[in-house]
């Protein structure tokens, strides 16, 4: 029985790891990705309680704008959990001041502009904490990291444009 449970007990290998990045560059690589996925895991569920709950005249283009942008950050949470295991590290818990829902549930008294508003709001935050997070990790060497934000920053951005168009005057 003790070896099962052996077995079972979480292994990091970081430190054995030799692929031309420090074990230090790559545990802070790491814990900016952690902090990463834990950000886009509260966006996926703010966008997806927005989704249901819009109202109004630009139901429509929220409800479907939004139904796309939480398929593609449910995507993008696996993408950046795989990167923080290809690093050696484990990708973080979502519990206790991982992903606080309390305010995200408060969706059924905001206006879609409002719902609109703070979801950019979000999305500015992302493409801030990618770019400071994607330039550390190219500086360090790890292009596969500064790659592949590279890429969710061109979906937060295009995000952006969406968003802001819906509610323009």
């Amino acid at each position: 029985m003790s070896d099962a449970a052996e077995v079972l007990k979480p292994k990091t290998h970081a430190d054995k790891m030799d692929i031309g990045i420090s074990d230090a560059d790559r545990r802070e690589i790491a814990a900016g990705l952690s902090e990463i996925l834990v950000d886009t895991y509260r966006l996926l569920i703010k966008t997806h309680i927005y989704h249901w709950n819009v109202v109004g005249p630009l139901f429509h283009s929220i409800h479907v704008l939004t139904e796309e942008q939480y398929n593609a950050l449910f995507e993008a949470t696996d993408i950046i959990a795989e990167r923080v295991r290809a690093l050696g590290h484990h990708a973080p818990i979502l519990a206790g001041k991982g992903v606080d829902t309390s305010i995200e549930l408060r969706a059924s008294g905001r206006s879609a502009l409002e719902m609109v508003q703070d979801l950019v709001e979000d999305h500015e935050e992302a493409v801030r904490k990618m770019r400071d997070i994607g330039a550390s990790a190219d500086e360090k060497g790890d292009m596969v990291t500064a790659d592949m934000l590279t890429e969710r920053l061109t979906f937060h951005e295009k995000a952006l444009w969406m968003l802001r168009s819906i509610i323009a005057d």
